[in-house]
């Protein structure tokens, strides 16, 4: 009888053929990337240098080098509570917290609305007319405004003619806030509803099959569908907006200053020009910004934690070791 076969050794496989390193494969994107980082660098990183002024009692005539150290001085009017500074910083929350409120959640009230259109002509007219306004600069938005809503526009020369009385609003530093508010909101809420449209088209359509199978109406639909559908692009969105939270407009807002008053009109922004620009006041102004700098990374970053929280991605995910 023979022995028990014995297995024979089959060859290793040959190793795969080496690849390309990433940088080497992909230097032509790189070399594509590198005007763009330039200009980056340039005007968005290397100015952070220029927040030493803050730290000195800065002279332009004496340049960074020359100007004197002054340590804390400057943060003293956020401190001691500067009553100007105060009043700014009142303005700024107030219109913070109006735009997130209305100008975040209002353009996915319209995305719902247009995406539950049955005509695809009228729905792209009327995204159309919706973000047109966004193209528009400051100027002509606020003329627009004062054209119609102005002691002489016409909404008020129609009140007259029918002794219905005025309504007071450009000029008036009563509604100063909502004035803004709105005028933020007619410029780009049809802008930022294009987002939202892009991710209600994500959402699979055997969702609401499913959901209406089992009886759910419209109502249902969107609160247990289409709002999980866009609960990852609202907190990503709604984060990236509070880093900005506390920068609430400052060419609309120094543009219509003078009509209402400082007391009105004061935030953060044209504070900082006020005081650095009008009257020379460089270092407060630098301290103010600063300070308003780190508070917008520190919302950011908090916002993110909570979102991981909720179990969310949020900005960024860090990776697990």
């Amino acid at each position: 009888m023979s022995g028990p076969a014995t297995a024979v050794d089959e060859p290793p496989a040959p190793p795969p053929p080496p690849q390309p390193a990433k940088v080497r494969r992909d230097r032509f994107l790189l070399w594509a990337m590198l005007p763009g980082l330039g200009l980056l660098l340039t005007f968005h990183y290397l100015p952070l240098l220029g927040n030493v002024i803050a730290f000195k009692d800065f002279q332009p005539y004496l340049g960074l080098g020359g100007s004197p150290w002054v340590g804390l001085e400057n943060f003293r009017v956020i401190v001691e509570g500067d009553p100007l500074f105060l009043t700014a910083l009142g303005n700024t929350l107030v219109i913070m917290l109006l735009q997130i409120g209305i100008v975040f959640t209002l353009p996915i009230a319209l995305a719902l609305l247009l995406d539950s259109m049955i005509s695809e002509r009228l729905k792209r007219v009327v995204q159309t007319i919706l973000y047109l306004p966004h193209f528009l600069s400051w100027v002509i938005v606020i003329s627009i405004f004062n054209e119609l809503l102005g002691g002489s526009g016409p909404i008020n020369t129609f009140l007259r003619q029918h002794d219905l009385g005025t309504i007071d609003i450009i000029g008036n530093a009563a509604v100063f806030k909502e004035l803004i508010t709105g005028q933020v909101l007619w410029k780009e809420a049809g802008w930022a509803m294009i987002l939202f449209l892009a991710a209600l088209s994500r959402i699979d359509p055997e969702l609401y099959e499913a959901s209406a199978v089992d009886g759910a109406g419209r109502l249902r639909q969107i609160w247990h569908v289409t709002l999980p559908g866009l609960r990852s692009v609202i907190v990503l969105l709604l984060i990236l907006r509070l880093g900005d939270a506390l920068t609430v407009g400052f060419e609309q807002i120094i543009l219509q200053q003078q009509a209402v008053g400082i007391a009105a009109s004061e935030v953060l922004d044209t504070y900082v020009y006020n005081n650095g620009i009008v009257q020379s006041d460089w270092g407060v102004s630098a301290a103010v910004g600063l300070v308003k700098g780190i508070v917008g990374v520190a919302l950011v970053l908090g916002a993110n934690r909570l979102a991981h929280a909720f179990g969310e991605a949020g900005l960024y995910r860090r990776e697990a070791r």
